[in-house]
């Protein structure tokens, strides 16, 4: 992506527009951590697995919000959590999360942030990069997550954003793998 000097509109503009971006990838977030968690509810025999990925969605969510406050993580990566602890620590990820992104400003977005991975590596990223990733990298697992609830002969959760932006769940298959439209 190019530098916000170098787009043809100013500065304030863009950070506009990517802060409405970032609200809605979090928005969606949120919301699909919700259905998650509300379809391990429905599902007593949720296989452990699904579970343990899934905490780890939660886990690196909360370890990302310590790193972007420059604090340490009182939660690991990968924690192995109850569907209830799931419950309260994605409520904990979500009203952090709110409170940093509404507290944002036009320069933060670009600030580089330093922060050891959980190898004991260092880097540096901006905000911008890893709220993006932290977006995204919840979307990978929630798909884990949702072939072993399928396989475990339950249905999963539909997660999808346009689902989300729509307000009406994609074609999906059941357990059976029959389709849904």
């Amino acid at each position: 992506m190019a530098s916000p000097d170098r787009w043809p509109f100013g500065q304030t503009t863009l950070f506009n527009l990517m802060s409405s971006h970032i609200n809605k990838l979090f928005a969606h977030l949120f919301w699909a951590d919700a259905r998650v968690i509300d379809s391990f509810r429905a599902s007593p025999d949720s296989v452990a697995k699904a579970i343990e990925i899934f905490g780890h969605v939660l886990g690196a969510e909360h370890v990302w919000l310590a790193r972007l406050r420059q604090q340490p993580a009182s939660v690991p990566v990968w924690p192995n959590l109850s569907i209830e602890e799931c419950s309260a620590l994605a409520l904990e990820n979500q009203q952090g999360y709110n409170h940093f992104i509404d507290s944002l400003d036009s320069d933060d977005l670009v600030r580089e942030i330093s922060y050891t991975n959980s190898a004991g590596l260092g880097f540096r990223s901006t905000v911008e990069d890893i709220l993006l990733h932290v977006a995204l990298h919840g979307g990978y697992h929630r798909g884990q997550v949702a072939l072993l609830v399928r396989s475990s002969g339950n249905a999963p959760a539909g997660t999808d954003y346009i689902a989300f932006v729509r307000g009406s769940p994609a074609a999906t298959r059941d357990a059976q793998g029959s389709l849904n439209p």
